[in-house]
């Protein structure tokens, strides 16, 4: 199922108003998946219970987003493109709206999936949307875009969840993140042209074989496996970090943390550099700089000083997120084939990656420490560093 949007080569016309609207949507569409990181402490304190409990119960998005990134995937070349990601992120403001009157931690995680079945639901196809429909030449940029709107989500997200928990209380956050849920809709609705999907040629193949197919190919497999990875330490830096910053002997306060996230503000910009690099340098070298530059911050994190604990968290937010773009983009031009079921299998590892990780690190962290908690982060990197030896491109060696 080739585009034939895909054999074009040049730039297509409107590149820099493209790439804000797809960094927009890419910001409406997940704004709600680290934003509530950003009130963990409170969070926990409200429903009284264990830092890995609330953690986990804060991520059980991404099992809904491992769910619905693979079962989107697998059914994308039925699926409007633009129906879906507009029913999407519609429907996403139900459960979003319904956090806010959560009783108890059962049900909170109950509607944390359901968010993820849904952001999952609109990051997928998007996805698929772009591999589609843009040309060879953009493709690189326009992933980027999406992710750097990813970027932009985590930081504009986790600041704006503090202070209108700090101003106005933990219901009003979710109430507020509903509405920017239905203004993504609406963006979509004026922004995404009405296509459909991409159907087989004369022999057609069926999902389940196209994944058995894509499974088989070793680079595509640690390009999923690089996706497990890189959300695992994500997951696992960012949870988990929240509450090392509230306690001694760094003790900040609510609006405090909340800025503390503008630690993300440089991997806006690294990130949509990210094409740019994978042209110059090769996918393989670009990985391998990324998560070195996030190891190198993480002895950084164990530091009792604030500056040197931020500067950890810049590069590894740095360093994850371009390897992300990286990864992401190999995974649609190695994908000669069912590029939607390719995204989804990526999407389904790449969540249940952040899913594994909050929990086996949130265990390491109650445990044994913030200390324990940083090598296992480092251990995911090193994992993905070795996977990203079998990045090759068929027509490349290198």
């Amino acid at each position: 199922m080739k585009s034939r949007n895909m054999e074009m080569h040049g730039h297509s016309p409107g590149v820099v108003l493209r790439s804000l609207i797809i960094g927009l949507t890419a910001f409406l569409t997940v704004v709600d998946l680290f934003a509530t990181q950003a009130i963990l402490p409170s969070l926990t304190k409200h429903y009284n219970v264990t830092p890995a409990a609330m953690g986990f119960a804060v991520n059980a998005s991404t099992m809904g987003m491992a769910i619905a990134g693979l079962v989107v995937g697998l059914l994308s070349q039925h699926i409007d493109r633009r129906l879906g990601i507009l029913l999407s992120l519609a429907i996403l403001a139900v459960p979003t709206t319904l956090l806010a009157v959560a009783p108890n931690l059962t049900v909170f995680t109950i509607l944390r999936v359901m968010q993820g079945l849904c952001m999952a639901s609109a990051f997928a196809l998007t996805l698929a949307y772009l591999g589609e429909h843009c040309s060879s030449m953009d493709a690189g940029g326009a992933f980027a875009a999406y992710i750097a709107g990813n970027v932009a989500s985590n930081l504009i997200g986790r600041l704006v969840s503090a202070g209108v928990v700090d101003t106005f209380g933990l219901a009003s956050n979710f109430y507020f993140f509903a509405t920017l849920n239905l203004a993504g809709a609406v963006l979509v609705y004026f922004t995404i042209q009405r296509v459909r999907p991409m159907h087989a040629m004369h022999t057609a193949q069926s999902p389940f074989a196209a994944m058995i197919d894509h499974l088989r190919n070793p680079a595509l497999r640690a390009a999923f496996g690089i996706g497990f990875c890189i959300l695992f330490a994500f997951i696992g830096t960012f949870t988990y970090v929240n509450f090392v910053l509230v306690r001694p002997p760094l003790a900040l306060g609510r609006m405090e943390l909340g800025f503390v996230y503008f630690v993300f503000l440089p991997s806006v910009v690294t990130t949509l550099l990210a094409g740019a690099a994978v042209t110059r340098f090769g996918t393989r070298p670009a990985i391998w700089g990324a998560l070195a530059l996030a190891a190198i911050g993480l002895p950084l994190l164990l530091s009792s000083h604030l500056a040197a604990v931020l500067t950890g968290m810049v590069l590894v937010g740095v360093g994850t997120f371009f390897a992300q773009a990286a990864a992401t983009g190999f995974v649609g031009r190695a994908a000669l084939e069912n590029r939607g079921v390719a995204s989804g299998i990526y999407l389904a590892c790449y969540f249940l990656g952040g899913l594994v990780g909050s929990a086996v690190l949130g265990q390491l962290f109650d445990r044994f420490g913030w200390t324990t908690c940083v090598a296992g982060v480092g251990t995911a990197l090193l994992i993905a560093g070795m996977l990203a030896t079998r990045l090759r491109l068929p027509t490349q060696s290198g």
